[in-house]
C-alpha cells in the first residue's frame, strides 16, 4: 500500500465499490447511516466531492444522478475522477481548502475521498446483503491514523459517536465503530 499512487489506490477502492454497485437489486434497501438508503450511500458520494473540487476550481462532467440512476451516477463520478487522477498536470495540481490547507488534488482526493469510497463500502454491501468484508490492512492504517485525531475528526460533524467494539476487535471492526458504525447493523 506505501508505494501505491492516489491513482491506483482510488482505482482499486472504486472497483471494490463498484462491485457493490453492480450487485445492488434494491436501491431502496435501507442503509447503515442513520435515514439512508443503499441510493443514498451513491448519492452522498456523487454529490459530496464534485462540491469540494468546484470550490477549488475543478468541474466534473455532469451526468445522471443518484436518485434517478444510481449506476450511471456512480460510473460517471468513478470515471471522471479517475482521469483526473491519472493526468498528472491535474493530479498535480495545488487546490487550496480552507479547512485541509494547499495539498496537490492527488493528495486530497487521496485522502478525503478515496477514503470516504472504501468506507462507505461497507454500508452499501451491509444495506444489500452483499459482501461487506473491506480491506483489513487498509482498515488498519486508517483506524490508526485516524484514532489520534479523534476530538479534531468527531468535531467535525463527518462522523457519528462512537461505537464500542472488544477491545480484541480486527481491524475492519474497529475502524467501524471509530465512524460510527454499528458492525452487527443489519438491514
Amino acid at each position: 500500500m506505501t508505494d501505491e499512487t492516489a491513482a491506483d489506490r482510488h482505482r482499486r477502492i472504486a472497483a471494490a465499490f463498484t462491485e457493490r454497485v453492480r450487485g445492488t437489486a434494491d436501491w431502496d434497501a435501507p442503509a447503515p447511516v442513520a435515514g439512508w438508503t443503499a441510493r443514498d450511500v451513491v448519492g452522498h458520494l456523487t454529490t459530496w466531492f464534485p462540491g469540494f473540487l468546484a470550490g477549488a476550481g475543478v468541474t466534473l462532467p455532469a451526468g445522471p444522478g443518484a436518485a434517478d440512476d444510481p449506476v450511471g451516477a456512480w460510473r460517471r463520478q468513478r470515471d471522471a475522477v479517475q482521469a483526473l487522477l491519472d493526468d498528472p498536470a491535474e493530479a498535480d495540481r495545488t487546490i487550496e481548502n480552507p479547512h485541509l490547507g494547499a495539498m496537490t488534488l492527488a493528495g486530497a482526493t487521496n485522502m478525503i475521498y478515496t477514503t470516504d469510497v472504501f468506507m462507505h463500502t461497507w454500508d452499501l454491501a451491509r444495506a444489500t446483503g452483499q459482501d461487506d468484508r473491506l480491506d483489513p490492512g487498509e482498515c488498519a492504517v486508517l483506524v490508526d491514523g485516524m484514532e489520534p485525531m479523534e476530538e479534531l475528526i468527531r468535531s467535525s460533524g463527518q462522523y457519528g459517536p462512537r461505537v464500542p467494539v472488544p477491545d480484541d476487535a480486527d481491524a475492519q471492526t474497529r475502524l467501524l465503530g471509530f465512524i460510527g458504525r454499528d458492525p452487527a447493523w443489519k438491514p
